[in-house]
């Protein structure tokens, strides 16, 4: 029975994607390609923070390790 459910919903979902009598083409204007792409500079430039700072500090401990080795 489970088979025959598996089988009836790859065969709804095939036959929905497969309607072409909805399909439309989605424009996409550039001040939200402008905003996309400021997002993801911002988003960057953290990231770019986040690692140096990580990076500080695990250079710091690093260190202190270091010294208490010796």
């Amino acid at each position: 029975m489970k088979k025959v459910f598996a089988l009836l919903a790859i065969a709804a979902t095939f036959a929905a994607c497969n309607n072409t009598a909805e399909a439309t083409d989605a424009t996409v204007d550039s001040a939200a390609t402008a905003t996309i792409d400021s997002t993801v500079a911002i988003v960057d430039s953290a990231a770019a923070k986040i690692d140096s700072t990580v990076k500080a500090a695990t250079d710091s401990i690093a260190a202190k390790v270091d010294s208490l080795k010796k």
